[in-house]
């Protein structure tokens, strides 16, 4: 009877508040639409494409591929997941020791090692080893670079970041940069790293264009590769559709001419490096507007392709499955500025004994942020431990 009065007296006060308060109503019911939204069309279990083998093993020990990916609400779409990531991730304090190494060109690149000898876990010889492979104009500075390699830290590894010619404080010995396509300076990194730890397994994990290079690299070196196993985190499979949609109204503003200024800053710091070659109009260069113009008139012929069509041709991994031999997993969102849904190789993968796709419905260009305040640790981090765990754990 008392909740019966209780009942009539809070409807009115509830209509009244209504009346009096119409932007509150109005809140409500936005927040009660996005609410509604978020639950049913962002919060998903990630899809995975696979063999039926490979997938079995994946959700036997990753646990964060079979459990719904929940990005953090207020900021899911994927151009703002991209856009957060790089503003507000933590900075993990790393204490790196450089190694210089000079290729067979007569070129060298630096190589930030993390030993992480204080930990007792495994023994300096046969500690487990992951190459880290930045994004297009990243290094070991990155904050996303920087939280895979506290992964390998807390795992008990030992991390090695790749850092790309003129990146790392490498300075250019060289007129030549780096590509999407080219894969030799990868293969003498890893060959260098084989040869001081013989002993200790090796993985490997490219992001963004590291995994345009970590794919063809697998792709290239089948039987020789030297790894255990590779994970990919938001390569672009089609280096043509990327562009295209890189192309796009908001996309050329928010990312593509912000990149392509960081790639002429590049050229324009190694002016003096590329100034006499008869392969380059630097004029031309520095007027480049997208990376497709830029890629066009300096990266293509920097290695000998005959403009972009011919570059990105050689440097499209999604027609490249089928000749990886090792397990790879690749983490893509379907939501990516970068890389659009309808070029990823799902069915491709599905045939594959060696590939899974990991494909998320939200999470952006290397973003998958999670939690309140996303500074900390992503899901990505979270597959790429449980990743590697598992294979060394097998291994």
């Amino acid at each position: 009877m008392a909740s019966t009065k209780f009942d009539k007296l809070k409807m009115p006060v509830i209509l009244e508040s209504y009346k009096n308060y119409p932007n509150f109503s109005v809140l409500l019911g936005v927040g009660t639409v996005y609410l509604a939204y978020y639950l049913l069309k962002v919060v998903k279990k990630p899809e995975l494409a696979c063999s039926k083998i490979f997938g079995d093993f994946l959700r036997a020990h990753c646990p964060a591929l079979c459990q719904q990916y929940w990005p953090t609400w207020w900021c899911f779409e994927g151009k703002t997941q991209t856009l957060i990531r790089s503003l507000m991730k933590s900075y993990p304090e790393m204490t790196y020791q450089k190694q210089f190494l000079y290729l067979a060109d007569g070129g060298h690149v630096a190589l930030d090692w993390l030993h992480n000898d204080k930990n007792s876990k495994y023994q300096k010889a046969n500690r487990p080893t992951v190459v880290i492979l930045p994004g297009l104009t990243g290094s070991s500075h990155e904050s996303y670079v920087r939280h895979l390699a506290q992964q390998t830290l807390t795992l008990g590894y030992r991390c090695v970041v790749f850092n790309y010619r003129g990146f790392g404080g490498a300075e250019l010995k060289t007129a030549r940069t780096y590509c999407a396509a080219n894969t030799e300076d990868l293969f003498e990194v890893i060959q260098s790293i084989k040869n001081q730890i013989p002993d200790a397994p090796l993985l490997a994990i490219g992001v963004s264009l590291g995994g345009l290079i970590l794919t063809n690299f697998l792709a290239k070196h089948q039987g020789n590769e030297g790894l255990l196993a590779a994970m990919t985190v938001s390569a672009p499979w089609n280096v043509f559709e990327s562009s295209k949609t890189l192309e796009g109204t908001v996309n050329s503003l928010v990312f593509n001419r912000h990149l392509t200024e960081n790639l002429k800053n590049t050229v324009r710091r190694y002016e003096h490096m590329f100034k006499d070659s008869d392969k380059f109009d630097l004029n031309k260069v520095y007027e480049s507007k997208t990376i497709r113009q830029f890629d066009d008139s300096f990266t293509s012929l920097q290695f000998g392709y005959h403009g972009y069509k011919d570059y990105y041709d050689d440097a499209c991994i999604h027609n490249k499955i089928q000749y990886i031999n090792i397990p790879l997993l690749c983490l893509n969102a379907a939501d990516d500025p970068f890389s659009p849904e309808h070029a990823i190789p799902l069915e491709e993968a599905r045939q594959s004994k060696c590939v899974a796709i990991v494909q998320t419905s939200h999470g952006g260009h290397i973003g998958f942020l999670e939690g309140f305040f996303p500074r900390h640790t992503s899901f990505m981090d979270r597959v790429f431990a449980e990743y590697a765990f598992c294979h060394v754990r097998k291994h």
